[in-house]
This record gives C-alpha cells, sequence and structure tokens, in this order.
C-alpha cells in the first residue's frame, strides 16, 4: 500500500514526510526540486507494543505504508513540468493532501483551505480528463474493428469523461466492479481514496476552529473524503521530546496521540485496510489486509506456500487474549476458534496458520 502527497507550495508536505517516516529531507528547497522523496510511515497500533512487551521477541514489526512526497502542484508550473510530478504518483493506491490554513509572513501563499482543496480537485479532475479523453481519441481512431473489450474500454471511459465534464470524482460514483477493473490500468487519480490534511497554528489545533471550515468540512463530505486537522510545527517539537514530556504536551493539548499517530488510523481506515497479528518468540507482526479479506488469502500475505498448503487457521481476538493474559487460559475458555480458509478475518485477530505444502 503507498500514498502520494500532493499539495500547493509551500503547505508543508515535506515537513509531513519527514513527521511520518522519521526521516529529514530538506523543506526550504523542495519545492525547486523535481524528484519524488519515498518513505515508509509506521501505522501506530498499541495492540503491537503489546503483543510485544508479553512475548519479548528478538523482532517487532509495525504495519507500514509507502508514503511518496512530490514537488508542490500550482497553476503557473509549465504543464509539461506538472505532467512529469504527477506521473511520480500515478500508481499510487490513494492521495494525501494537504492544505495550510496557518499564516506566516514569510510563507507566500493563501491559508484559505477551501480555495487550495478545490484547486488540488480541480488538478485532478484535468489528468483524468486527459488520460480518458486520449484513450477514447485512440480507440476512436483505431483503423481496425474494435475487440469486445475495447468496446466495453470505450463506454466505460466515455462514462468517466462526462462525470469528470461535471467536476465529479469517479471515487464517488457508482461504478460497477467490472468498471473499476476495466479502468484499473490508467492510473485515474478521481479514483483514489482522499484523505486531507488539514496544517493548523497551534490556536487553531486547539480551539478546533479555522476561516471557511463549515464550507470546507461540506466540500470533504459531497468529495468522500476524510480529513484531520494537525499542527506541523507542533508535531515537530513533541517528536523531540521524552515519552513522559510527550504525554504531558499531549494532555495538555486535549489528545491521546500525536498527530501523526492520528493520520496513520485515519488512514488505515479511510483505506479500508486492518490488521491481523502473528505471535511467537522470534517475532511479533501486524499484516495489513483489506476488510472482508477471508482466511486463506490472509495466510498469502505471509507467505504464497502458507494460502497454497492451507489447512486451518487457529484465531483469538486480541481482546480476548489482552484480558486473560495466555493462550492457554483461552483455550480453557474456549475462546481459541479453528476457522476454515473462507472465515472472514477481523481486525485484531491473533492467528496461527496451519499448512501443509
Amino acid at each position: 500500500m503507498n500514498i502520494g502527497i500532493l499539495g500547493l507550495p509551500l503547505t508543508g508536505k515535506t515537513t509531513l514526510f519527514n513527521l511520518l517516516t522519521s526521516q529529514h529531507k530538506q523543506t526550504n528547497s523542495f519545492t525547486a526540486r523535481k524528484i519524488k522523496n519515498i518513505g515508509v510511515a509506521k501505522v501506530a497500533d498499541d495492540r503491537v507494543d503489546y503483543l510485544s512487551s508479553i512475548y519479548q521477541p528478538k523482532k517487532t514489526t509495525h504495519a507500514t505504508i509507502e508514503v511518496i512526497d512530490i514537488p508542490g502542484i500550482s497553476s503557473d508550473i509549465p504543464e509539461k513540468e506538472k505532467q512529469n510530478v504527477f506521473t511520480q504518483i500515478q500508481n499510487v493506491d490513494a492521495l494525501l493532501m494537504i492544505v495550510r490554513v496557518f499564516y506566516d509572513t514569510l510563507i507566500p501563499g493563501t491559508t484559505d483551505p477551501l480555495s487550495q482543496i478545490e484547486s488540488l480537485v480541480y488538478e485532478i479532475l484535468l489528468r483524468d480528463l486527459e488520460i480518458t479523453e486520449n484513450r477514447i481519441n485512440r480507440l476512436n481512431q483505431s483503423k481496425r474493428k474494435l475487440t469486445r473489450q475495447e468496446e466495453m474500454e470505450k463506454q466505460v471511459l466515455e462514462k468517466c469523461y462526462q462525470y469528470l465534464s461535471n467536476d465529479k470524482l469517479l471515487i464517488s460514483q457508482s461504478l460497477t466492479e467490472e468498471d473499476s477493473k476495466l479502468l484499473s490500468g490508467f492510473g485515474l487519480f478521481t479514483l483514489k481514496p482522499i484523505i486531507v490534511v488539514i496544517n493548523l497554528d497551534e490556536d487553531q489545533l486547539r480551539n478546533n476552529q479555522f476561516p471557511n471550515q463549515e464550507k470546507f468540512n461540506q466540500f470533504i463530505k459531497n468529495h468522500q473524503m476524510a480529513s484531520i486537522p494537525i499542527c506541523g510545527k507542533l508535531e515537530m517539537e513533541i517528536n523531540e521530546l521524552t515519552e513522559e514530556e510527550r504525554q504531558v504536551f499531549l494532555e495538555d493539548l486535549g489528545f491521546q496521540e500525536t498527530g501523526i499517530e492520528r493520520l496513520s488510523h485515519v488512514l488505515y481506515r479511510h483505506l479500508g485496510l486492518i490488521s491481523f497479528f502473528t505471535v511467537g518468540k522470534d517475532e511479533v507482526r501486524a499484516w495489513t489486509i483489506h476488510e472482508g479479506t477471508m482466511a486463506v488469502k490472509a495466510a498469502g500475505k505471509i507467505h504464497s506456500d502458507i494460502e497454497r498448503g492451507f489447512i486451518r487457521a487457529e484465531v483469538v481476538r486480541f481482546e480476548d487474549f489482552k484480558q486473560l493474559g495466555s493462550m492457554q487460559k483461552l483455550k480453557e475458555k474456549g475462546l481459541l476458534k479453528v476457522e476454515g480458509k473462507d472465515t472472514i478475518i477481523e481486525d485484531g485477530d491473533i492467528i496461527n496458520f496451519r499448512f501443509n505444502v
């Protein structure tokens, strides 16, 4: 799973990237660069930490999401350069848009979140219109008879072109599973889930108030996006604190987790992802799957041999484990379930797969 960060110049994209990935990429000159930053963000999960404290494994592995940071996008960038920048996130699974609401006399540009998100949505609509129009034209200009697959593809693309022409994101439209499959190879931006980070100052964060908030929230809702407020400057300060100092600081702000930890949860939920766990003395690990995944497919996330030779899954619920404290007690209470390959895995399941190849 990977996600691309998209925003206007100087909105805090690379700061957010650094916070998510624990990297230290330059933020002051990145707008002049044409390359992307790539890193891995850990998905905060207290359950992993708890299981690790019980098993004391040699290795603890949290779920992760790959993050790609690109230069800022704006209307005054040359079209060819803009296309090159968009190409760098063409194949991401989701978009993380960032809008700047904090005011700084040294940073030019608007602090109106509504105009920024409208501008970013306009840009991805333009990209998708261009992609769909080019493909429709190529199919129309074909000198041979179109295959049945190409005819179906053309119909779907024409329908999408009409949606896009009416400023509608494709992810908010009623596309069939077959339509989505036909479109999967085009990397359409408006088909991707979108999460918006609102980069506030400390007072705005504390008061949960910022300009144009009501209209902005309605825009987010209308386009089926998710959003989360954070203060990038504050997050950098929190990052430098000890664990004890951090907790005191967060309590003063009225939060239990840092903004980056809260963001990782929002990302996970909005992308329809859940975690299951494998435990032992060698490793405690969180595995990422989509909601509704069957046990046999979850086994394949660990290794294809486990999926191929699947026999059964021994499953316990995390909350049951935390309450009783050991697998033995769970067995005695009948809370260890033996499940077949078609069982739907739930978030927080602790699983031991039995297989034979």
